[in-house]
């Protein structure tokens, strides 16, 4: 309906400006022209409205990255993931208010009613990243560890994370994703946060490094020219 993605646009918009914390369904109704009551039939209240808003910055964000990494060769999954990574970097700089309802502390506040919201963006994320791990699997690039050489808590974890993602990969290649992720959201964080602005005013070059890391434990390096 017509009135229902102007009134999910109008919510994007007020996120970006006000954060999630100032977005309210009557200021969404006053921005496409409706009185509040009229949302309802398309949201269930403010918490329906952020819902909304989750999933399409998801949607969003994810396309985007998908994007960046099919402008790459594909015969260079290095390239692809060091730009789907940069892109992930750069929206988060670019979107501070929608990172914090995607992975920061508006995500928890939301998550704390909603459960295991973040299973959405792990499977998006998570399958479009995974679909480049597969070819670097496939390739015979990965030396990854096997089950036994996993804590058994653990390896319970990463099979529900593999899962969740959607993919068949042995739990080991599960484990090198969630680790790479591990020290990307750090950077995120610090990024987006400014945290020891200071010393690292472009948080490129640092990014630039723990992608070399990163990919170099893949087995694979960023394109020349590519920072």
């Amino acid at each position: 309906m017509e009135l229902e993605r102007d009134a999910r646009a109008e919510a994007r918009r007020l996120t970006a400006v006000r954060g999630v914390e100032g977005l309210t369904l009557s200021e969404v109704a006053r921005g496409v022209g409706v009185s509040p009551p009229a949302l309802y039939r398309y949201f269930d209240g403010k918490k329906g409205l952020i819902l909304a808003v989750y999933e399409d910055l998801t949607r969003e964000f994810v396309s985007v990255v998908v994007e960046a990494a099919r402008r790459e060769s594909s015969e260079d999954l290095g390239a692809q993931l060091y730009a789907a990574t940069r892109t992930v970097l750069d929206w988060t700089v670019a979107h501070p208010a929608e990172f914090d309802l995607l992975m920061g502390a508006g995500y928890a506040r939301l998550a704390a009613s909603e459960g295991d919201l973040d299973r959405f963006l792990v499977r998006e994320l998570g399958g479009a990243f995974g679909l480049m791990f597969t070819e670097v699997l496939r390739q015979g690039k990965l030396d990854f560890p096997s089950d036994d050489e996993i804590d058994p808590v653990l390896l319970e974890q990463l099979i529900v994370y593999r899962d969740l993602v959607g993919l068949d990969h042995p739990a080991g290649v599960a484990l090198l994703m969630i680790t790479c992720w591990r020290q990307i959201y750090g950077l995120l964080c610090m990024a987006v946060n400014r945290h020891f602005a200071a010393p690292f005013d472009d948080f490129v070059p640092l990014f630039n490094r723990m992608m070399d890391d990163l990919l170099g434990l893949l087995g694979l390096a960023r394109a020349p020219g590519q920072c």
